[in-house]
C-alpha cells in the first residue's frame, strides 16, 4: 500500500506540496466542438434527438425511390406527415421567389432605389422609409394570387387526417387560402395576416392594413400614430414563438417529412430536416437536390448533416427533381388520389374567382357610391351658390 509520503511525489520522482495542482491536459478539441455544437443546438432548440431512436440500421423503404414511398404510404405507414415549403411551391400562382436571377424579387427591387436589396426587409430602414416595402406589398398581398396544387396536396393530407403539420417560409397566406387550419400552421417567417404598430405593440387586422396600402399609404397606428408593419419577420427579429416550440412535439412524431421548394440554405428553418428520428422518411420536390450540409465540420455539427441523397448507407432520403406542382400531381396520382385533387384544385379556383368577382363589383359599387355622393355634393353646393346669387341680387334691387 502506498505511503503519504509516495502519494506526494511527482511523476519525476520530487515531492509536490499539498498546494499545487497537477497538470490538467488540454481538453481534446473533438470534446470542444461537441460543446460548442450543443450550445448551440440547444440555444435554437433544435438539438438532434437521434439519442432517442433505435438506431438497428434497418430498411427503412423497400426501395430507397419514389416507388418505395409510394409502396409505404399504400401500406398505412406514414400517419404522421409534416411538410416544409419554400417560395418554390407559389411560383407558380406569380409570386416571386427570392433569388431567380432575371424573376426574383431580389433582382425586381432595384425599381426602389434601395441602398441594397435586403434594406426593404430591415427595421431600421423601414422606420426611416416605409414607403418602398408598402409598394412592394401591394404587389404581393394575399388575395391577389390563389393557392397552386402543391397548397391543396398540403391540405388533402390534412382532409385524409394525416398532416401533423406544415411549416412554410412563405408569406404570401396562400396555406390559409387553400384552407390548412391555423392549428396546423407554423409560419416561421411570419405573414401578412395579423399586423402590429412597431412603437405600441397594437394589433391591426389584415383587412385595416390592406385598404391603407391599397390607397398607397403609410398604416398608422390610431393610437400612437407609429407605422403599422404586417407581422412579417425582418432581418434581426426573432421568428414565431411557435416556431421554437412545435418541433420538440412534432418531428420526434413525423414518420414521412415532405420537403418542397425550398433551398434549405436559411437557418434555422434548414436545419428543421435533421430533427425527426432516424426512421422517418424523407422527401424532397424541388428542381434541384439541395439540403445536403457541406459547409464544414463545425456547421454539421450544429446544424446537423442534412440529406443524404447518392450517399452510401442512405436508408430513407429519397428526391423527386422537378417542378414542385408536377412532383405533387405526380405523387398523388401515385398515392391514389390525384383526381380528387384536381378536382379541388378546380373547385377551389373557381369559389375564388366568384368571390373575388363579388369583392370586385362591392368595390366598384363602394366607389359608385362614394361618386355619386361626391356629385350630389357639389350640386347642392351649386344650387346653394345661385340661391345665394339670386339672394344677392334681390338685396341689391331693395
Amino acid at each position: 500500500m502506498a505511503s503519504k509520503e509516495d502519494k506526494n511525489k511527482d511523476a519525476s520522482g520530487g515531492s509536490s506540496s499539498n498546494n499545487e495542482r497537477p497538470a490538467e491536459k488540454p481538453e481534446p478539441t473533438e470534446n470542444i466542438m461537441d460543446r460548442i455544437a450543443n450550445f448551440f443546438a440547444d440555444k435554437l432548440h433544435l438539438s438532434s434527438t437521434s439519442e432517442d431512436d433505435d438506431t438497428d440500421g434497418r430498411q427503412v423503404l423497400q426501395s430507397v425511390d419514389i416507388p418505395g414511398v409510394v409502396s409505404a404510404f399504400k401500406a398505412g405507414k406514414f400517419k404522421k406527415i409534416v411538410t416544409m415549403v419554400g417560395a418554390g411551391i407559389s411560383t407558380s400562382a406569380g409570386i416571386p421567389d427570392f433569388r431567380s436571377p432575371s424573376s426574383g424579387l431580389y433582382h425586381n427591387l432595384q425599381k426602389f432605389n434601395l441602398p441594397y436589396p435586403e434594406a426593404i426587409f430591415e427595421l431600421d430602414y423601414f422606420r426611416e422609409n416605409p414607403q418602398p416595402f408598402f409598394k412592394l406589398a401591394k404587389e404581393l398581398y394575399p388575395g391577389t394570387f390563389k393557392p397552386t396544387p402543391s397548397h391543396y396536396f398540403v391540405k388533402a393530407l390534412q382532409d385524409k387526417g394525416l398532416l401533423l403539420r406544415h411549416y412554410t417560409q412563405n408569406i404570401d397566406t396562400l396555406e390559409r387560402i387553400a384552407g390548412i387550419d391555423d392549428e396546423k400552421l407554423v409560419e416561421a417567417h411570419g405573414t401578412f395576416y395579423v399586423n402590429h404598430c412597431v412603437d405600441c405593440n397594437e394589433e391591426y387586422s389584415m383587412e385595416w392594413a390592406k385598404k391603407a396600402i391599397f390607397a398607397d399609404n403609410v398604416p398608422t397606428c390610431t393610437k400612437c400614430n407609429g407605422i403599422v408593419k404586417p407581422d412579417i419577420v425582418f432581418f434581426g427579429e426573432n421568428l414565431p414563438e411557435r416556431f421554437y416550440v412545435l418541433p420538440h412535439r412534432d418531428f420526434k412524431q413525423c414518420d414521412l417529412l415532405i420537403i418542397m421548394g425550398t433551398s434549405l440554405t436559411v437557418q434555422p428553418f434548414a436545419s428543421l430536416v435533421d430533427y425527426v428520428s432516424d426512421h422517418c422518411v424523407r422527401l424532397l420536390i424541388n428542381r434541384d437536390k439541395v439540403g445536403k450540409n457541406s459547409s464544414g465540420f463545425l456547421r454539421s455539427m450544429i446544424f446537423g448533416e442534412g440529406l443524404c441523397f447518392d450517399l452510401p448507407g442512405n436508408r430513407r432520403d429519397v428526391a423527386y427533381e422537378g417542378d414542385c406542382d408536377e412532383g405533387c400531381l405526380h405523387l398523388a396520382d401515385q398515392f391514389g388520389f390525384g383526381d380528387e385533387l384536381r378536382e379541388m384544385v378546380k373547385n377551389e379556383h373557381a369559389r375564388i374567382d366568384l368571390e373575388s368577382g363579388k369583392c370586385e363589383a362591392s368595390v366598384d359599387a363602394e366607389a359608385e357610391k362614394e361618386i355619386g355622393e361626391e356629385e350630389a355634393s357639389k350640386e347642392k353646393l351649386l344650387k346653394n351658390d345661385v340661391k345665394n346669387e339670386k339672394s344677392t341680387k334681390t338685396n341689391d334691387k331693395a
